[in-house]
């Protein structure tokens, strides 16, 4: 087997893209699409969670909601106000 045709195995076969593609990636940085999901958001820390549901009376749901800043934010009103 030739390098060309070696080379054309790995890339299509093996990386599963094209030259470009994987020149991209090796020069650029730039990854290829393989569909992945998207980076999930920041996360919230698990005691914030259990305060905001099992204190604030907030639902699961709308804590996921929350980015961290808004959550520490609701929390400290519970704290302050009572609300």
């Amino acid at each position: 087997m030739s390098r060309a045709a070696m080379w054309s195995h790995i890339l299509r076969d093996q990386s599963d893209g094209t030259e470009n593609e994987f020149w991209g990636c090796v020069i650029d940085g730039r990854r290829p699409d393989r569909g992945a999901p998207p980076a999930p958001k920041e996360s919230l820390p698990a005691d914030l969670v259990s305060l905001l549901i099992h204190r604030v009376g907030l639902s699961e749901a709308a804590v996921s909601e929350l980015a961290k800043e808004d959550a520490v934010a609701r929390l400290q009103r519970y704290w302050t106000d009572g609300t």
